[in-house]
């Protein structure tokens, strides 16, 4: 049975607010955590550095040690958020973590790119609307929020506001084209015959293994 794509029309959840600019992806996850084969896991360590203590509790102040977030799925961020190396582990940590979109500033253009390919929507406002949202959340942390990708607005609470999201990474979501497995899986006939079409696939199957 052939997967189907996973379109995303909107996303609902509970906000994280995460002030700072330039957020790099080492402080999202640490180099030293990106030894592992998969990125099975990578959600606990997240932020570690600005979370854990020497004992390894997460005792330091910081939202995703805050209760009054523990519900998030919603990351609200400052300018220029994934800056620096343009590892995949940073959004993998943070899904794997339990984001499922971000709110922000400005993006770094590699993680904003690598965001959409794991179908993490990541939307930009004006610093105005993010620290009234910011604010909103901190206030009261059950506030809901929603994405609306087609409408390209977000709902927080009984407020409102439009973001512009690129055309390419808002039709990747929209048509579930950002998940590239199923695409391919759903169009598996169509791959294998492009490859027995290529004479540097077909040369490299008939191959003796010496």
């Amino acid at each position: 049975m052939q997967e189907q794509h996973i379109a995303i029309q909107y996303v609902e959840g509970r906000g994280i607010p995460l002030r700072g600019n330039d957020i790099d992806t080492d402080q999202i996850i640490p180099a030293r955590f990106m030894k592992r084969v998969t990125f099975d896991g990578l959600g606990e360590f997240a932020f570690y550095d600005h979370r854990y203590d020497e004992d390894g509790q997460p005792t330091k102040p910081h939202p995703l040690n805050d209760r009054r977030f523990k519900d998030g799925s919603i990351l609200l961020v400052n300018s220029n958020f994934g800056c620096g190396s343009s590892r995949e582990h940073a959004p993998q940590a943070l899904a794997r973590y339990g984001v499922r979109a971000i709110i922000g500033e400005s993006y770094a253009e590699i993680f904003a790119g690598n965001c959409t390919a794991m179908g993490i929507p990541a939307i930009s406002l004006p610093h105005h609307d993010i620290e009234e949202i910011m604010q909103i959340v901190e206030q009261n942390p059950a506030t809901p929020i929603t994405l609306h990708i087609h409408d390209e607005v977000v709902s927080v609470g009984e407020h409102r506001y439009h973001f512009d999201l690129s055309p390419a990474y808002r039709n990747a979501l929209l048509s579930g084209a950002w998940d590239s497995t199923s695409v391919m899986l759903a169009n598996l006939e169509e791959i294998k015959a492009t490859a027995a079409r290529l004479p540097y696939i077909s040369s490299f199957e008939s191959a003796e293994v010496s």
